[in-house]
């Protein structure tokens, strides 16, 4: 089992509306304060989505350029891009991510039902990702949102070698309406279907919406690490909103503490996951 826990904070995401959610930080000034913020708590790494003037989704290169600069300028988390943008997203623009050049990007293992849209993502799409992380010296974090997803990055592996770094890390996204439920007897099974995957792979778990206490306790007692942020729920307890990111990284910390796992600093992230130093 691993000794100390890593933290990921996803604060922005696509799908919540600012004006739906005022605490959602959405200008760059917004986001990395947070950023900030949710380093001196223990967070470790930055999952990063970003937003136009508007606070509409957006993948505009020149925002993202800014963005990754502003991230590795104001604070040492480890910058990861969201290469899923939005469903909406064409392909193109989702690989163009790579060229803000993240110290690690996204790699979403297949296709989902997204609530009432679908999420794609072509074999042939997972490939190039995939080949372009290891061609620029990213680290991908593999997404899992459903169980065939491992056997996918099995094959993908296994046609198209290890991922730069040499290091296999996935996230767990449960909890999505079409994806695998958050639920610890389906963390176990994927957990279990680790065995498949090179020795040493690791793993992060992110519970959606009312998923995210019981996932969060179930990752820590597999040995796993956690995502947490605004992305993923925008509540803090029934009837509670969440008042900012800083809340759910405080009570991530405050169960890794618990578990004896405490939160790894930038610097010993950089070392599980194969980023190279700063």
């Amino acid at each position: 089992m691993t000794t100390g826990t890593l933290i990921t904070v996803a604060p922005t995401g696509a799908e919540s509306a600012k004006a739906e959610v005022p605490a959602l930080p959405v200008t760059l000034d917004e986001l990395l304060l947070t950023a900030k913020e949710c380093e001196a708590l223990g967070a470790a790494v930055i999952h990063v989505h970003i937003r136009d003037d508007e606070a509409r989704p957006t993948l505009d290169q020149g925002r993202l350029r800014e963005t990754v600069a502003a991230l590795r300028e104001g604070t040492d988390l480890i910058v990861q891009l969201s290469t899923g943008g939005a469903v909406t997203d064409p392909e193109a623009d989702r690989l163009a991510v790579l060229d803000a050049g993240p110290d690690m990007a996204s790699c979403t293992m297949g296709t989902l039902n997204f609530g009432d849209d679908v999420f794609l993502n072509r074999w042939e799409f997972i490939v190039d990702l995939h080949t372009r992380m290891q061609e620029r010296g990213i680290v991908p974090e593999y997404e899992i949102f459903d169980l065939g997803h491992l056997t996918a990055l099995q094959r993908l592996l296994g046609k198209h070698g290890l991922p730069h770094g040499g290091h296999v890390h996935v996230d767990f996204v449960m909890g999505v309406p079409g994806g695998m439920p958050g639920t610890t007897a389906t963390l176990a099974a994927a957990h279990q279907a680790l065995r498949d995957l090179p020795e040493g792979t690791t793993f992060s778990a992110t519970g959606i919406g009312r998923s995210t206490i019981p996932v969060l306790l179930a990752s820590l007692s597999a040995g796993g690490h956690l995502r947490v942020g605004m992305e993923d729920t925008v509540t803090y307890a029934k009837g509670r909103p969440v008042e900012s990111n800083m809340q759910l990284v405080a009570r991530a910390v405050g169960f890794a503490q618990l578990a004896q796992r405490p939160p790894l600093t930038t610097t010993e992230a950089r070392e599980l996951l194969g980023v190279a130093p700063r």
